[in-house]
């Protein structure tokens, strides 16, 4: 069972020895409904993709909708935070360790709500599972995420000083540089490509210090993470690039590669995997 919004929980800290010879591989995806990725083969997926930790966006599902596969798919372990509202939002973290230490939400009531936060800790390791809010679908809720950005920054800020190697996985509905989304020119006045959006995460990344794992392993590769249902997006690869991995410099300068799987779809988002030379 997961534990209340905003909580820490002190866990199993028996570990099995650390391969240091294979990478770590971390894989984000956001499901958009994790019952209809499962369907669509994402748990198979799961058993073949060698993930050492699995972050997961968009459950669109409560606590009591998850199966046992969907709480410990392989017996990996599983935290998670659903939304209060039915079939909306959601994060998980799925590992093959389990994590000594557990927060579930941002400790602000607003977002707690919505299921956006969860971050679970290794040692000297932390991974968070993020769903940043959208804007899209109506000014109200484009308000709502300038709020979330406004409090998201000094967290940002603290955890870049903490002195842990840390990566935020996730969809953080932002695509930064014209790079990232093919259609930019046509994008200038929408959600998710808005100077103020483009000009914070630009923030992020230059005055806080964190390193967008993808941009700096492949600067000319577009990366596309998620493609509009609409037309013929996915096929034409019309695509913005909003999944990120936000890692602390130390930890960066151990990726390895990366890599958007695209074998098989699972929902309008497609998993961003990311190596690391990092004991796990």
């Amino acid at each position: 069972m997961a534990p209340a919004a905003g909580t820490q929980l002190t866990a199993h800290t028996g570990y099995l020895k650390p391969d240091l010879e294979s990478p770590m591989r971390i894989i984000s995806a956001n499901l958009n409904g994790i019952r209809s990725a499962y369907k669509k083969g994402f748990h198979d997926y799961l058993a073949e993709a060698g993930a050492d930790i699995v972050c997961v966006q968009e459950l669109k599902a409560q606590e009591a909708d998850l199966s046992a596969e969907m709480q410990r798919p392989h017996g990996m372990h599983g935290v998670w935070h659903c939304a209060e509202k039915r079939g909306y939002s959601g994060v998980a973290v799925y590992s093959k360790r389990e994590p000594d230490q557990v927060q579930i939400g941002m400790g602000i009531p607003e977002f707690d709500a919505e299921g956006r936060f969860v971050r679970t800790d290794f040692g000297n390791l932390s991974v968070i599972s993020l769903y940043l809010p959208s804007g899209s679908s109506a000014e109200e809720r484009q308000q709502v995420k300038y709020r979330f950005l406004d409090a998201f920054y000094p967290m940002l800020h603290d955890m870049k000083h903490s002195g842990r190697d840390i990566v935020v996985c996730g969809d953080w509905n932002i695509a930064h540089q014209n790079i990232d989304l093919k259609n930019w020119k046509g994008n200038l006045k929408n959600s998710g490509f808005l100077p103020e959006e483009r000009a914070w995460i630009g923030k992020v990344i230059a005055e806080l210090g964190w390193v967008d794992m993808w941009r700096t392993l492949y600067p000319e590769a577009p990366g596309y993470t998620w493609w509009s249902n609409r037309g013929q997006a996915y096929a034409k690869d019309v695509g913005w690039r909003i999944d990120y991995h936000m890692v602390t410099p130390e930890l960066a300068a151990n990726a390895r590669s990366a890599h958007v799987y695209k074998e098989q779809k699972f929902s309008d988002h497609a998993p961003l995997v990311v190596d690391y030379d990092y004991p796990f």
